[in-house]
């Protein structure tokens, strides 16, 4: 039954998403008639959203057409991006020239159904889909694993995917900077230059895959020691060597996902993770009970759902020519290399902080008693707060687009992106606050379909409670994030995450229960939230004494 539901609520999610995304006529004929009027870069960045809509079109080729499409796609991006040609034009996105807050003025900080409001809601459907997905399937498997009957499974399951989250953090910066650097390459119609970052960041993940897999296989004991606690060992060592296979698959995979970001195109990747994560929907039961494979059937069904996403998204990549055999076999420049290094500093810092902060967390609840019911029961907790945070994160990734894209568009600028920003934050504040509720209203029904074992349902009671109230800073707080992402405030960004780390292992010291734990989450977020608060007020480049400062100096100047 759990399968059936995540099914449907998949399917449904991503036809809304995707019905959210179709141009509508009167817009595309205000957006043409407009058009004439854009500069540049406003075609450029209209022109790739409109690619976002060619990209899409694959289920409606037909069949003795598929082999021109590829070609036939890339030749329209190329005219799309440098502005040559008369190509078709989409508002998918609503980040075009038609923007109805060119002027903001007086613009309301709270929703009030204007274009602003219209643009935001396009991007997050389809990002807020693609990221509930995830979390939708490792309820999945939690709930697979918890009817095995025993807390230590739950609990080796959390400390061997604590593991592969921290290992996932040490690729993440490659895609993060990749995505820029396609866009720009797309942006200028240099095919090559897409091909070639591509392939640069798939070599690199690849390479770091198969050290990670490496470094995972020969210290796994001591890895699982160091997060959870010996009595799980034999869950979480047994689940850990069966998820090594897809170690590398993901790591490409997630380059994948950039690569498509790169061109404005997120329905792809959204259809890729459907299918992938249905895949292993399907298979967690049949591998963990009939084919008898227990836990390590779970960690089959989530390598065999990587590998199979991996080989998707180099199958489309080749075939939409995106990247090229050879340039996903060659070493990268040494130019190429600089480029990550010196870009990846910040980002890097900041994902380490964060890993450090969970990796704490993690290792605070595994050590709660010898039973595994304290880490079982965080494990229950965090998975209802993902169910709601994971929305919150898909928009703050919305922020990331929308803020830049008003700085750079034609009649915007800095006073248009501070209003994206500030309705951006009263979103976050609404929609955290409106999550807190559903949660606190439907947690303590739901810790039946994570465990059915009395003593953790009872157990993650206040660590649930607690979760709920935090969903309303939340918002705030990764929305915000979002926009720092969104203006390059990566060094403001990072040393706000660095302190909110500190607070939180100072805090873990003194906490001897789980909702002590999950008060440190308070901590946590609470500072990131001061970092947001002082960024967008006080110290950023859109806060306000900032902007007067900037305009009194352009004025003054001859």
């Amino acid at each position: 039954m759990a399968a059936l539901a995540s099914l449907l609520l998949l399917l449904a999610a991503t036809a809304m998403a995707e019905a959210m995304m179709k141009p509508d006529t009167v817009r595309d004929l205000q957006l043409h008639q407009q058009m004439r009027a854009c500069s540049a870069s406003a075609r450029m960045h209209t022109a790739g959203r409109a690619y976002m809509a060619l990209a899409d079109d694959d289920a409606t080729t037909p069949r003795a057409n598929l082999s021109k499409a590829p070609r036939q796609k890339m030749l329209a991006r190329r005219a799309l991006f440098t502005g040559r040609g008369k190509p078709a034009l989409s508002s998918a996105s609503g980040l075009t020239a038609d923007s109805a807050s060119s002027q903001p003025g007086r613009i309301s900080v709270f929703p009030c159904g204007d274009a602003l409001d219209r643009r935001i809601l396009s991007l997050s459907a389809p990002a807020i889909v693609n990221f509930l997905i995830l979390p939708v399937t490792q309820s999945v498997d939690l709930f697979w694993v918890g009817r095995m009957g025993t807390a230590l499974a739950t609990a080796g399951q959390a400390a061997a995917n604590q593991v592969f989250s921290t290992a996932f953090w040490l690729t993440n910066f490659i895609p993060t900077i990749t995505t820029p650097q396609v866009a720009a390459a797309a942006a200028r119609g240099d095919d090559e230059a897409v091909q070639r970052h591509v392939g640069e960041a798939i070599f690199l993940s690849a390479v770091l895959g198969v050290v990670l897999t490496a470094g995972i296989a020969l210290f796994q004991t001591k890895a699982l020691l160091a997060i959870g606690n010996s009595a799980g060992l034999g869950y979480s060592q047994t689940y850990l060597r069966y998820r090594l296979p897809g170690v590398v698959a993901d790591a490409i995979s997630i380059v994948g996902f950039a690569a498509f970001r790169g061109v404005l195109d997120t329905v792809t990747p959204l259809k890729v993770a459907l299918v992938s994560n249905l895949l292993n929907i399907a298979l967690d039961p049949l591998l963990m009970f009939p084919a008898g494979l227990g836990i390590a059937g779970a960690a089959v069904a989530t390598s065999v759902s990587q590998i199979a996403a991996c080989l998707i998204y180099v199958w489309l990549l080749l075939r939409r020519r995106l990247v090229k055999w050879s340039s996903m076999l060659r070493m990268p420049s040494r130019a190429s290399l600089n480029t990550l290094a010196k870009g990846g500093v910040a980002v890097q810092i900041r994902a380490i902080a964060l890993n450090v902060a969970f990796v704490a967390v993690t290792r605070s609840t595994q050590r709660l008693d010898a039973t595994g019911t304290g880490a079982a029961a965080h494990a229950v907790a965090m998975q209802l707060w993902q169910l709601g945070g994971v929305i919150l994160f898909a928009v703050s990734t919305v922020a990331s687009i929308v803020v830049p894209a008003e700085l750079n568009r034609e009649g915007a600028g800095k006073r248009a992106a501070r209003a994206a920003a500030s309705r951006l934050l009263a979103i976050g504040l609404l929609l955290g606050s409106a999550l807190a509720a559903v949660q606190l209203a439907s947690s303590f029904a739901l810790l039946g379909v994570f465990s059915p074992l009395p003593e953790v349902q009872a157990a993650a009671k206040v660590p649930s409670v607690i979760g709920s109230l935090l969903q309303v800073i939340n918002g705030v707080t990764f929305i915000g994030e979002g926009v720092m992402i969104g203006t390059g405030s990566y060094t403001a960004l990072a040393a706000g995450q660095v302190a909110a780390t500190a607070a939180l292992l100072v805090s873990l010291s003194f906490a001897t229960s789980l909702p002590a734990v999950w008060i440190g989450f308070w901590i946590f977020n609470g500072v990131r939230l001061l970092s947001v608060l002082r960024h967008h007020f006080l110290a950023g480049p859109l806060a306000r004494a900032r902007l007067d400062q900037d305009e009194s100096a352009a004025h003054s100047s001859p």
